[in-house]
């Protein structure tokens, strides 16, 4: 299983352009989004090449591969506008024999994780920060963000065949 895993687009047609284009490159069977897709959200700086609209499009044209879940920034009305659900608050999905519990990071969080088998992988954006790291014997990541980083780079992750990599969008 190859999943692309990205968090935080908050409305950059610009950086989700650049995500597109390693999908185009990787090929993953799914696409994983850990919320806040479209909308910037009162806290945040319009994000370079803020345009929603495109957004939705690109997104929309890869809705059979997308496993969404609702970031604090999502609304009824990006639902209306999207072909793939983006409202649950977490997804519990089995991976090449391992649990990855999927979030956006503003409910459960490395700090408050939930109730998870050993061995389990936690997923969650939120914090525009990249993170892996071994908590109560849940691995934790967080692949950045693809917008708005808060530590400096643009980035995804990468999961295949057991193996996570961090990926850098380029300008």
């Amino acid at each position: 299983m190859k999943l692309l895993i990205a968090s935080d687009i908050h409305g950059s047609a610009f950086w989700c352009e650049k995500l597109m284009d390693i999908m185009k490159q990787e090929k993953p069977d799914k696409l994983i989004l850990l919320g806040d897709l479209l909308y910037h959200g009162p806290r945040n700086d319009l994000p370079e090449g803020y345009a929603p609209k495109q957004v939705i499009s690109m997104l929309n044209d890869h809705a059979d591969k997308i496993l969404a879940v609702r970031g604090n920034c999502e609304a009824e009305v990006d639902q209306m506008v999207l072909s793939f659900p983006c409202m649950a608050e977490y997804f519990q999905v089995p991976v090449d024999g391992v649990l990855f519990y999927l979030t956006h990071g503003h409910h459960k969080g490395p700090d408050r994780l939930p109730f998870l088998p050993e061995g389990s992988v936690f997923l969650s954006g939120h914090t525009h920060v990249k993170m892996d790291e071994v908590r109560q014997g849940i691995r934790c990541l967080n692949p950045g963000s693809v917008s708005i980083p808060k530590d400096g780079s643009h980035s995804c992750l990468l999961y295949e065949d057991g193996v996570f990599s961090f990926l850098k969008l380029e300008a």
